[in-house]
């Protein structure tokens, strides 16, 4: 993706994100600069949670057609997890639009509720796993979506209305988009691994590579490493 792109993308999602009354919080608006000095100093926790902006075309030069924006706004770590105590959540705000595939993917470890906070309808498609690990394509799927039990044959269409959410847990293969128009996400799940909890049924990319056409906006979680190392 060309950096201007990825800076436009940056200002409409913001703009979306708002008409909902949704706001971003303050190191959101930082300037690389301000980045760089803020997490050498008092908010190292930005860096190493690897909080902020998120934005793929999932390495395939695509993102209208596949791709997600996504904003991480708090994030536990690993070690809690695996106590079991401390914080052991994490929170993102996302953006699928209309007719935009995320592709079909689980996860190992995270447990995610995702919910429709406004705009079109978020439409997934399920699959159970195999004992494998693989995409199970013949037994239903049972998810829970606002306190009720759904079941669906494999790869059946959930269609969530704004207000609506589904409870996905590991193991849970699935893949969305926007219908009738784009679509505000909110996703609180337990601790969040972009590095390392992400398997796709295809062989995809999690980020995207970068072409430098102009300065960054905002910096995205994936540049952090090469542009805030010290």
């Amino acid at each position: 993706m060309k950096r201007s792109e990825v800076n436009e993308i940056i200002r409409e999602s913001d703009k979306f994100i708002r008409s909902f009354g949704y706001v971003m919080p303050p190191f959101a608006y930082w300037s690389p600069e301000e980045l760089k000095a803020r997490t050498a100093s008092d908010s190292k926790a930005i860096l190493q949670a690897r909080l902020g902006w998120d934005i793929t075309d999932y390495g395939q030069g695509k993102f209208d057609e596949l791709g997600l924006f996504l904003f991480t706004t708090r994030n536990g770590n690993q070690e809690d997890l695996k106590k079991g105590g401390g914080m052991l959540y994490a929170e993102k705000i996302m953006i699928s639009r209309e007719k935009q595939l995320s592709p079909m993917h689980r996860h190992i470890v995270k447990a995610e509720d995702i919910i429709n906070r406004g705009g079109g309808t978020l439409v997934l498609e399920l699959f159970n796993s195999n004992v494998d690990g693989s995409v199970d394509e013949k037994t239903d799927v049972e998810v829970a979506t606002d306190g009720r039990i759904v079941k669906l044959k494999a790869g059946g269409l959930l269609k969530l209305q704004p207000g609506e959410s589904v409870t996905l847990l590991p193991g849970n293969w699935h893949a969305f988009w926007g219908e009738g128009g784009d679509v505000l996400i909110g996703e609180v799940s337990t601790v969040n691994d972009d590095l390392t909890d992400n398997i796709f049924r295809e062989p995809i990319g999690r980020f995207s590579s970068i072409d430098e056409d102009e300065a960054p906006l905002h910096l995205l979680v994936s540049d952090y490493d090469k542009w805030l190392a010290a």
